[in-house]
């Protein structure tokens, strides 16, 4: 019992702490009144992306300040994300933070939990916000092309279904309650049946019936609807619905959100997102607009000119082959020796087209992380140019290769997604030769090298000696 009674006063506690929070939090650049509404996402840390997502929720964020929405900003933030994070949050965008405990998650030894999600029922604080008569709860992915100030009409809750059968969590409306907040929890401490152990299984399950509930439409007259609704699938517009035909045709409500439900490394704030992706670049258009690149900047000027610094000085440094000497006879004691370096001087280029690509800033806008990328490779190919004595041409062909895919996939006058992949896939096939070509003559250029005695002198003799130019 007196268990029972410590857990229920911790809890009112916490709760009280967060009512506070959203009354007194800082406000927003342009001041805002007292809102019965909210706009909420959630923020915690233990994940390889966290920084990303941080850029991502303030981007969203800024996006619906711009949209000047009638709502408060909140986030929910777990108590380890850094403190420098939330001051900006507050103090640069206008939200509203909540600081919150994690939620311990009960479904992590089920076999098909992943890791990445296990602190996602963090977003079952959203119940907690009790100083709101309605709260759209979003993840940070989300993309508003418009205001959705009608979805607090809905009523206790709504959500989208993208799955046939399973409703979609990136997006979905709620009316705050303590009641059912504390009953969630309770659920929670009994292990009810989650497919995914994350929250999107644990309200799947929470509101199981919501399949067979009506479509949601605003009341013309602003008035908030009860019980459980539908929205339509214009409030989470999955973007793979955009890639078929490269236009978006949902005739189900306002083509108002869209939502990037892919693999992790495929969100559009990554800057390889475009071209391969073409919404990415909506998104970073948007983050362009309301919060710019200015923290990663400085990163990229100064691999810039590291780069431009290392083609400036292997162009200087080149030696010339017609200095190198043969070596008719080569030795078969450096034969395992010869093999090698034909293997070093393959991964030296599979490297310095790879390495470039994981050190250009992850978040910075497209175009400006290709152009560093093909800056960076450039570079790094120019150095194993000259370590090898390798043709240029032959070793640039992937860097040409890659600058083509990038303008193929970058076309703008496609008829739909279908002939893009057509495209992209013919131009493939065509390059294909040439790449082959370009191997078989770095090869050839290696096997050359290795005949010169200037690299690998004969055992036993002094490189000093006199030998005969070719």
């Amino acid at each position: 019992m007196e268990r029972r009674l410590g857990f229920s006063w911790r809890l009112l506690m916490l709760l009280a702490a967060i009512s506070l929070e959203i009354g007194c939090g800082v406000a927003a650049k342009e001041p805002r009144g007292k809102r019965r509404h909210a706009y909420a996402a959630m923020m915690y840390m233990g994940t390889p992306r966290d920084y990303e997502f941080y850029v991502a929720t303030r981007v969203m964020m800024r996006s619906l300040n711009q949209l000047r929405v009638d709502a408060d900003l909140v986030v929910i933030a777990s108590i380890d994300v850094p403190a420098r994070w939330l001051r900006a949050l507050k103090e640069e965008d206008g939200v509203k933070v909540v600081t919150v405990e994690n939620l311990k998650n009960p479904y992590e030894k089920q076999d098909n939990f992943n890791n990445r999600f296990k602190l996602t029922l963090n977003k079952l604080y959203a119940w907690s916000l009790v100083a709101y008569d309605r709260v759209v709860m979003l993840d940070s992915d989300n993309l508003f092309l418009q205001r959705t100030d009608e979805l607090f009409q809905c009523g206790q809750f709504c959500a989208v279904f993208i799955n046939p059968c399973i409703f979609h969590t990136g997006l979905f409306v709620l009316q705050p309650s303590i009641d059912v907040f504390n009953n969630m929890l309770h659920e929670l401490e009994i292990g009810r049946e989650n497919p995914d152990g994350a929250d999107q299984g644990f309200l799947a399950s929470y509101f199981p019936d919501l399949l067979d509930r009506p479509m949601f439409h605003p009341p013309a007259n602003g008035s908030k609807l009860d019980g459980f609704y539908r929205l339509p699938l214009g409030y989470q517009m999955d973007a793979s619905y955009y890639y078929l035909k490269l236009r978006w045709s949902i005739p189900c409500g306002p083509n108002s959100v869209i939502t990037f439900p892919s693999a992790p490394w495929l969100k559009p704030w990554y800057w390889w997102s475009w071209p391969v992706l073409p919404l990415g670049l909506s998104w970073h258009e948007q983050r362009r607009m309301n919060l710019g690149y200015g923290s990663e900047l400085p990163v990229m000027l100064m691999q810039s000119v590291m780069y431009l610094g290392i083609i400036a000085v292997t162009r200087l440094a080149r030696p010339s082959l017609t200095k190198l000497c043969y070596n008719r006879k080569p030795e078969k004691s450096i034969t395992l020796l010869h093999v090698t370096l034909k293997v070093a001087g393959i991964w030296s280029i599979v490297a310095a087209y790879t390495v470039p690509f994981f050190l250009v800033p992850r978040t910075v806008h497209p175009t400006l992380g290709w152009s560093l990328y093909l800056l960076g490779s450039a570079s790094l190919t120019s150095i194993v140019i000259n370590v090898f004595l390798l043709p240029g041409l032959p070793v640039l062909t992937p860097w040409l290769g890659i600058l083509g895919s990038l303008f193929v996939m970058a076309w703008p006058w496609y008829s739909d997604g279908v002939v893009r992949a057509l495209a992209v896939f013919a131009y493939a096939f065509c390059c294909a030769p040439f790449v082959w070509e370009a191997l078989r003559k770095v090869m050839g250029s290696l096997q050359t090298l290795l005949e010169r005695e200037a690299f690998f002198p004969r055992l036993g003799e002094s490189t000093e000696l006199p030998c005969k130019l070719y």
